[in-house]
């Protein structure tokens, strides 16, 4: 898999997806994606209010279930960490709860507003 801007190109397979084989898969591109949007969100609103973000560390847990229909991604759970002189944590946990549902991926996943098209065409 490559992506459009060439700032990732990696494995990307069945094995890698379902089994332990070196490489990637949707769920963790989702994850890394969801932790980046946060964190940049979580460093726009800090910065907004007058604070100078030394470190955003941002992980996100992406928890996935089989379902009738196939798999159904049920959680996404982000972990921060951030270093913000002058900051105190009962404000920074405010903040980051409100950078949490600021973040672009975070509403599109939550309230399922993204809407999905397809262009499907079999190449000869």
């Amino acid at each position: 898999m490559k992506l459009g801007s060439g700032a990732f190109e990696g494995s990307y397979s069945f094995g890698s997806r379902f089994k332990e084989e070196a490489g990637t898969n949707p769920e963790e591109l989702l994850g890394a994606a969801h932790a980046g949007c946060f964190s940049m969100a979580l460093a726009g609103i800090l910065q907004q209010a007058g604070y100078a973000p030394e470190r955003i560390h941002t992980r996100a847990r992406v928890h996935i279930e089989a379902d009738e229909q196939g798999f159904q991604i049920t959680a996404i759970a982000l972990e921060t960490e951030a270093r913000i002189p002058g900051l105190d944590a009962a404000d920074f946990q405010r903040i980051a709860e409100f950078a949490k549902n600021a973040c672009a991926l975070s509403r599109a996943l939550r309230n399922g507003s993204a809407a999905i098209s397809l262009q499907a065409r079999l190449a000869t």
